[in-house]
């Protein structure tokens, strides 16, 4: 197969919000089930360049069952479902301190997000998450995010934290997802098989031809393999993230990585923010409408947020994290989005300025009733 390969590749530092997913194979010796702390080092100083440049950083990191296991002294091989989650208990203290501590070297602080299945699917727990994320991004921590294994069950599971950083990735809208594995990409057959396997530097898009490529699982530290990178590549691709695997086999692998090492780049003819938006504006069934006046409508035009003080009525009912359409005075449809309250909170707020909220809910809800990136206006 030929695959044309653009002019010009993306570069590292073309972007602003990274997602890296590190897998239990390169993070834990298998035979010590211990951490490999100086590669783990070196990754970090790599991290530590790109938050100094100003990028928003976020982890997906492996390793909390791998560690857990040598603690508890379970045998090898397979777990019973029990076995994992108690493993994952106590070696999802380990992880976390360990890459706390690591961070720290480089005056990073580090934020734990469990994630389960659901904190993706459903969408109240979706803008939880989201905001969670966020705001430990501005506040300049980086998140460590893993699954949270020690309830997931296999019904309720990603079931690899490939597919769990595409989402992720697409959950903060990051611009580039980075699969650090023990291959450096993809190629056109399983290379320890065949000797006349070529490397793929790029993919433009994602096809069957594509798939067909995939090989099967590695290790039994690893629930993952060639399969469920391409599987999370066509879930941030289609959302406006570009995804590039490489090898994590070496010291500094994202410096590799800047320094144009052998890597494949999966790209992406969209971007998150506007693939997001067409998901709010066209994918979701809208369950309830907020009336605005005319200083909200020209607020929104201008790039703000919704706040309570521009909503006039509501009708419908609805949760928080639901579709919502936006109408003008005379009745126009401004926009769409996802509203931050349900309906019946929205009912007590609107109206009111963003300092009234904690007086009439007793808490200190959120400023915005529905929040710009949660909004698409007119046709994006």
């Amino acid at each position: 197969m030929t695959t044309p390969v653009p002019a010009t590749l993306p570069a590292l530092t073309d972007f602003r919000r990274i997602v890296i997913k590190v897998g239990s194979a390169l993070l834990v010796d298998r035979d010590r089930g211990r951490v490999r702390l100086p590669w783990l080092v070196s990754l970090v100083e790599d991290i530590g360049t790109l938050h100094r440049r100003g990028c928003d950083v976020m982890v997906v990191s492996s390793g909390a069952i791998a560690l857990g296991r040598t603690v508890l002294r379970l045998p090898a091989g397979p777990l019973k479902l029990e076995d994992s989650q108690a493993a994952a208990a106590v070696g999802q203290i380990a992880l976390a301190r360990t890459w706390a501590e690591a961070l720290a070297h480089e005056d990073i602080n580090a934020g734990q997000v469990l994630l389960t299945l659901g904190d993706t699917e459903e969408r109240r727990r979706y803008l939880n998450a989201r905001s969670t994320l966020a705001r430990l991004m501005d506040l300049r921590a980086v998140p460590i995010i893993n699954e949270n294994d020690t309830v997931a069950t296999s019904e309720i599971r990603y079931g690899d934290n490939d597919r769990l950083a595409a989402r992720v990735a697409t959950m903060a809208s990051a611009d580039l997802l980075v699969l650090l594995s023990d291959i450096d990409g993809l190629y056109t057959a399983p290379p320890a098989k065949d000797p006349d396997a070529r490397h793929i530097p790029v993919v433009p898009r994602i096809t069957a031809e594509i798939e067909a490529m995939a090989g099967a699982a590695g290790s039994e530290l690893s629930r993952g393999g060639m399969r469920t990178k391409i599987e999370a590549g066509k879930i941030a691709t289609s959302a406006g993230t570009h995804m590039v695997i490489a090898t994590g086999h070496v010291k500094n692998p994202l410096k590799r990585i800047r320094e144009g090492g052998r890597c494949t780049w999966f790209l992406t003819s969209a971007n998150p923010v506007r693939a997001r938006k067409s998901w709010i504006a066209g994918a979701l069934e809208p369950h309830g409408t907020l009336h605005l006046d005319d200083g909200a409508v020209a607020a929104l035009r201008r790039g703000a947020s919704l706040l309570p003080a521009g909503v006039k009525r509501i009708d419908g009912t609805f949760d928080r994290g639901d579709a919502v359409v936006l109408r003008a005075p005379d009745g126009a449809e401004v926009g769409r989005g996802l509203v931050a309250y349900d309906s019946q909170t929205a009912q007590r707020i609107m109206g009111h300025s963003t300092a009234e909220i904690e007086d009439l809910l007793g808490i200190s809800g959120r400023s915005e009733m529905v929040h710009r990136d949660d909004m698409a206006l007119g046709v994006e």
